[in-house]
């Protein structure tokens, strides 16, 4: 039986303006392997090959590796690029992975996490560089990479905080695993930093993409009296039904305003494109060898310009926290207790990012996961 908290984000499945500019280095969860690095390869001769959970017109999670793709298709016009959209996690992510293999793939990045339908073809592959979005298990020719999105994430949850004139916040989630943990408690901690008693209800839809389940999620998180939601999805439902009520939303992946213009206050916002591009040139220039990295806020994932109703003085005060972690300052600190009272993160102890990237518990404030 899969054990969904063991899964990461994906394992089921430009920046805005005023992002601000890239702030520190990313960070690596295990350094550069000490390997041989993969033989260069002419750009010319060159296969990069993308695997997708979804479509690449979600607006969302795919569409932002699409433009990923896009940027490395920019800076290197010889080589070609392939990918497939929509792989479902079973054999058929598998067949997918051989025949980018079969086609001659030099690099493959699997965009979401595929386990061991990924694993057994890089075992198999190794002149092969593979990649696994939110992956946690790298091989000698498997890296993995993902975003350290609880710091926005905190950010806008201080914002929330301030706007919420219930205290009562919503979630739209999608499955119970690390970043859906690392989203909801983020966001109620930035918001609990100016308002203690501000407390998050999820209501989990067990689907990345489905626009008629988040709509029913968000409607049913604010008539149980929230009155700001966010969420983890793919596309734009629980925004529209904010707009509707009245209510405020935050979003992931994509600046997707239009969809409720008086509602979005902020979204997570995912940039890959100069990653793909750097770890194109590595494995073209010889250079290749396998890491664990997490792109930092400023780097890879920030929070997006505010929406039109977010007002002067929340947008100071959010962004002085964003100015505090951007200096090294980490909100995570304990004492931090889970849902149930226990003591999870003693007083004094800083979370690591790697506690961070694989938090699978919910803080006190949280319900629903």
């Amino acid at each position: 039986m899969i054990d969904l908290r063991n899964l990461s984000r994906r394992g089921l499945l430009n920046l805005g303006a005023g992002a601000g500019t890239s702030l520190v280095l990313p960070s690596l969860i295990r350094p550069a392997s000490a390997a041989t690095p993969l033989p260069a390869v002419p750009e010319d001769k060159a296969v990069i090959a993308f695997g997708h959970t979804g479509p690449v017109a979600d607006e969302g999670w795919t569409w932002s590796h699409d433009q990923g793709m896009k940027a490395v298709q920019a800076a290197f016009p010889k080589l070609k690029t392939v990918f497939v959209e929509s792989i479902p996690y079973s054999a058929d992510a598998t067949r997918t992975f051989r025949q980018f293999v079969s086609q001659g793939a030099n690099m493959v990045f699997a965009t979401s996490n595929y386990g061991d339908f990924l694993y057994d073809v890089a075992k198999k592959s190794p002149d092969v560089a593979f990649y696994e979005c939110d992956g946690r298990n790298p091989l000698d020719n498997l890296s993995t990479y993902y975003v350290a999105h609880w710091y926005p994430t905190y950010v806008t949850g201080v914002a929330a905080g301030l706007m919420s004139k219930s205290g009562k916040l919503g979630y739209v989630g999608s499955f119970p695993v690390p970043s859906v943990f690392s989203g909801t408690n983020a966001f109620l901690m930035g918001a609990r930093s100016v308002n203690p008693n501000a407390t998050m209800q999820v209501i989990a839809i067990n689907s990345w993409f489905d626009p008629q389940a988040a709509t029913q999620a968000g409607t049913a998180l604010i008539d149980n009296g929230a009155d700001l939601v966010f969420g983890i999805m793919d596309e734009a439902g629980y925004l529209q039904v904010a707009e509707k009520r009245g209510a405020k939303a935050v979003m992931w992946n994509t600046d997707i305003r239009r969809f409720g213009p008086k509602a979005y206050v902020s979204s997570i916002v995912i940039d890959f494109k100069k990653f793909y591009v750097d770890q194109v040139r590595a494995r073209l220039e010889g250079k290749w060898v396998p890491t664990q990295t997490i792109l930092p806020m400023g780097g890879g994932v920030d929070r997006d310009a505010w929406g039109e109703t977010v007002p002067e003085e929340v947008r100071k005060q959010a962004d002085a926290a964003r100015e505090k972690i951007a200096g090294g300052w980490s909100p995570f600190v304990g004492e931090i207790k889970d849902s149930k009272g226990n003591v999870k993160v003693p007083a004094g102890k800083k979370m690591t990012e790697s506690e961070l990237y694989n938090w699978d518990w919910s803080i006190d404030g949280v319900r629903g996961i």
